[in-house]
């Protein structure tokens, strides 16, 4: 059998947030298939909203490239998976290049775990990197140099500047950064006005669609216009190889009698953050998808189990609160022994209410927006057992909200047990949240199915149960 060859890719980094990673990133994807190339985008670190932007580019799945999430041995073979067909892959860093996780070193011992130099080292991929030129002359040599020396293990294989403010300019820095070997890919300038659209996921909308695809668009022209996307074509290599993940890689698959069970999951702007995985993982343990948006569809209620992804239900509560028929089908569906899983704006739907607007109401937390963002890695044990996680199973999981969860008084029938429990890094604080029932499993925790595919075999289980015993 001929093993399709592993498409190159380039890893986009920078010294820092800031310096255009996005927009040089997304732009030069637009512009790579404006030249007739098959692309495949990724995003390393756990972000739901870049690869969507990614999406609208290149016309494929945004993919997630996350070896806390997924764990390091997963990356090449995801992918592999995900690059399979293309002709080159970009991958958006994070952060700045070597900026992972907070206490945790990856493999070459200098940079964080996690960070766009560790991914960039397991893809063995060439790192383009992307500086805010503005305020620099002569003195980028020095960042540069610093960037491309300081481990081994990663390979900056060029520099595009961004933020350019003429030709002279472009001419000094140029000179500057080939003096220390690093070429110059491209110059963008700094009157060009690109930015990133809104990065509150409303991409749902005909409006903020073609908003979108009009910043693409720009980005696409300006990159096209001012960066060598031949050369970068050129740069883009690879030392991944061997076989690719699969949805159903290392799980057994589950033994369905019959037809599969049907899955809803929840989608639109309100319920966004879900993992491309996920919808294939399923399907490849034998269950069918049903997508619906809670805020204007009704609920299937031909489903077998439910699944609510995060995403930003607080800014759609009141056409959540609207679709009464929706909720309540719903709250039919949890009350008879449907298996759900909820993942944080999932989980603020499953409860009372949120900011005041009433959500389905199977759970008694009321949750309520504030200004305060909880966001990191966490290291989670499970403090109760449900049919998706096992009593003392751990995980590793992302937080990423502006809620807050306030109990109410336990519901004699469904007594209140959490989630998950960890232990913060900083001041050690015990910590548990989350909901669980005998039947759901909700949680502010974002987990990655491939990094947890036992969670997608056992929620197709559960469902096929529920489907045989009603």
């Amino acid at each position: 059998m001929v093993v399709p060859a592993i498409p190159g890719a380039v890893v986009i980094g920078a010294p820092a947030s800031g310096n255009g990673k996005t927009t040089v990133a997304t732009g030069l994807m637009a512009a790579l298939v404006g030249s007739g190339r098959q692309v495949a985008p990724f995003k390393v670190g756990p972000d739901f909203i870049d690869p969507r932007f990614h999406s609208l580019a290149t016309g494929r799945a945004g993919r997630n490239l996350d070896p806390n999430l997924q764990g390091a041995a997963r990356i090449g073979p995801l992918y592999a998976h995900g690059s399979a067909g293309a002709d080159v892959s970009v991958v958006e860093g994070v952060m700045g290049l070597f900026d992972g996780r907070i206490g945790h070193i990856a493999p070459d011992g200098v940079s964080g775990f996690g960070s766009t130099a560790h991914v960039a080292a397991e893809l063995g991929a060439p790192v383009i990197l992307v500086v805010d030129a503005r305020g620099y002359s002569q003195s980028i040599a020095a960042l540069v140099h610093g960037y491309a020396t300081f481990s081994s293990e990663t390979r900056t294989a060029g520099v595009i500047l961004n933020q350019v403010g003429s030709d002279r300019h472009t001419a000094i820095l140029r000179d500057a950064c080939e003096s220390v070997g690093v070429p110059v890919i491209g110059a963008v300038p700094r009157d060009l006005d690109l930015e990133v659209p809104s990065r509150h996921l409303g991409l749902m909308t005909p409006d903020a669609l073609r908003d979108a695809e009009r910043a693409l668009s720009a980005m696409g022209s300006a990159i096209t216009d001012h960066v060598d996307i031949d050369t970068i074509h050129q740069l883009a290599s690879t030392s991944v190889s061997g076989e690719a993940w699969t949805p159903s890689s290392n799980v057994e698959q589950s033994v369905l009698s019959g037809e599969g069970p049907r899955i809803a999951v929840a989608s639109g702007p309100a319920f966004g953050f879900l993992y491309s995985e996920w919808a294939e993982m399923l399907l490849a343990h034998g269950a069918s998808v049903e997508w619906f948006d809670p805020r204007t569809d009704g609920f299937p209620t031909d489903s077998d189990a439910l699944v609510l992804p995060g995403g930003y239900p607080e800014e759609h509560a009141a056409d959540l609160e609207a679709n009464v028929v929706t909720r309540r089908a719903v709250a039919a569906a949890v009350e008879s022994g449907m298996p759900v899983y909820a993942e944080c704006g999932g989980y603020a739907y499953l409860g009372r209410s949120l900011d005041g607007y009433d959500m389905v109401g199977v759970l008694d937390e009321r949750f309520e927006f504030s200004r305060r963002l909880t966001l990191g890695y966490r290291d989670a044990v499970a403090l109760s057992g449900s049919p998706l996680f096992e009593n003392g199973e751990r995980v590793v999981g992302h937080e990423f909200h502006r809620t807050s969860a306030v109990m109410g008084d336990e519901h004699p029938a469904r007594p209140n047990a959490r989630a998950w429990g960890w232990i913060e890094q900083s001041g050690g604080r015990r910590v548990s949240e989350g909901h669980v029932t005998s039947t759901i499993h909700a949680s502010y925790l974002h987990v990655h199915p491939a990094g947890a595919p036992e969670l997608v075999a056992r929620l197709v289980r559960a469902a096929q149960n529920f489907r045989l015993d009603r």
